[in-house]
């Protein structure tokens, strides 16, 4: 599995710089992020509004997660939550809730369906 990125996709950027609201607008009218793979240690992602974006394979340690919708997000399989603030958050349904907990509290990447 390869190391998450930090991904020069000026998207990307604006969540790593912390503007939720220029991201989601920006995304409401129709611009793509790639976020496959990347680098969200550390950042507050409180507000994001994640339907369609593919977070496979990507790295949330110690991000701020809280309130955030996952469930209709296109993908979270084989991101890593590990110590995330992860309270009033919703994941794919798709997701076990001891996969979650694995992630969080150990860094294993998380599952579909097992």
């Amino acid at each position: 599995m390869a190391a998450p990125i930090i991904s020069d996709d000026p998207l990307y950027r604006l969540l790593r710089d912390g503007k939720i609201a220029e991201f989601n607008q920006r995304i409401a009218s129709g611009e793509t992020a790639e976020l496959s793979g990347c680098d969200f240690r550390h950042v507050n992602l409180q507000g994001l509004i994640t339907d369609g974006l593919d977070f496979s394979n990507s790295y949330f340690r110690q991000s701020i997660l809280r309130g955030v919708d996952f469930n209709h997000c296109k993908t979270m399989e084989g991101a890593s939550i590990h110590g995330a603030k992860i309270s009033g958050a919703y994941f794919p349904k798709e997701i076990r809730a001891e996969e979650i907990l694995l992630s969080l509290e150990h860094g294993t990447r998380l599952r579909y369906g097992m």
